[in-house]
C-alpha cells in the first residue's frame, strides 16, 4: 500500500442535483434553487445543504457558500481556507464553535476526490517521476450520502440581507479512503440527520460523541482522470475509472 498524502484534504467533491436529493432524503426546497448535478465542486461554490426547519425540525433543501463565514466577521472579503473544519478542534476554535454547537446541517454528495503521490515511469526517457494521482471515493452502491456540515448566516457589511454559508467536518481516515490520504470528510448515515441538525443539541461532548458513533467509513475509490485537478473541468467523464 502506497502511502496517503497527508494534509489539508477534500477540496474536490460530487454532488446530486436537486430532484435526487429530494428523492433520497424526501424533502422540499427552501429557496428555489434547481442544483444541477455537478462534478467538480470546489470552495466558494453554492451548494446544496439540508437544513433543518427552527420549528418542525423537517429538513429543507438550500443553497449554502462552501466556505464558511461566521456570523461575527466584520470584513467584506469572507475568510480563507474556511471550507475544511477538523472535527477534533471545531468545539474550540471560534471559527467553528457557534455553528458546532447549534448551526449544523448535511451536505449532501455523491463522492469526494483525493489525491495520492504516484509514480510512474517515463517511456521515452526511463525516468521514474511522481505525480498526485487523483482518486474518486464513494459509496460501493454509488448511492448518494450526506457529509456533517456547519453553517452560519452572515451579513456583509452593508447589506441587509443574511447570505448562508457553510463547511465539512472532516476526522482522521479510517476504512478504504485512509489508503489514499490521512483524512476524510465525517459521513453520517440518515438515521443519524435528525439529531445531527437539532439546533437544541448544543453540548459539544454530545456532538462528539454523535460523530464518533455513527461516522461512516465504508467507501470504495478508483483512480480518475487528472482533468479533475482543473476546477473549470465539468462533466461525468470527470468520474470515468482510468
Amino acid at each position: 500500500m502506497r502511502p496517503p498524502i497527508i494534509g489539508r484534504m477534500c477540496g474536490r467533491y460530487v454532488h446530486p442535483d436537486a430532484a435526487a436529493i429530494e428523492r433520497e432524503w424526501h424533502v422540499g426546497r427552501d429557496d428555489g434553487n434547481p442544483f444541477a448535478r455537478r462534478f467538480n465542486v470546489s470552495p466558494t461554490a453554492t451548494v446544496p445543504v439540508l437544513r433543518a426547519d427552527s420549528r418542525t425540525g423537517a429538513l429543507g433543501l438550500a443553497g449554502a457558500r462552501w466556505g464558511l463565514v461566521p456570523h461575527w466577521w466584520k470584513q467584506a472579503t469572507p475568510p480563507k481556507l474556511a471550507f475544511n473544519a477538523r472535527a477534533e478542534e471545531a468545539a474550540a476554535k471560534p471559527m467553528w464553535r457557534q455553528a458546532y454547537r447549534g448551526a449544523r446541517c448535511l451536505v449532501p454528495a455523491e463522492g469526494w476526490y483525493e489525491w495520492r503521490v504516484t509514480e510512474h515511469v517515463d517511456r521515452a526517457t526511463g525516468e521514474v517521476r511522481r505525480f498526485k494521482q487523483p482518486f474518486y471515493i464513494h459509496r460501493a452502491d454509488a448511492r448518494p450520502f450526506c457529509f456533517a456540515g456547519l453553517m452560519s448566516l452572515w451579513r456583509a457589511p452593508g447589506v441587509d440581507e443574511g447570505a448562508l454559508s457553510c463547511a465539512l467536518l472532516t476526522r482522521r481516515a479510517a476504512g478504504p479512503a485512509a489508503e489514499v490520504h490521512d483524512r476524510m470528510p465525517v459521513v453520517l448515515p440518515t438515521d443519524a440527520f435528525a439529531a445531527w441538525t437539532d439546533p437544541h443539541l448544543t453540548d459539544a461532548a454530545r456532538v462528539a460523541a454523535l460523530i464518533a458513533e455513527h461516522a461512516r467509513t465504508d467507501f470504495a475509490f478508483y483512480p480518475v482522470s487528472t482533468r479533475v485537478n482543473n476546477a473549470r473541468n465539468e462533466g461525468p467523464e470527470l468520474v470515468a475509472p482510468v
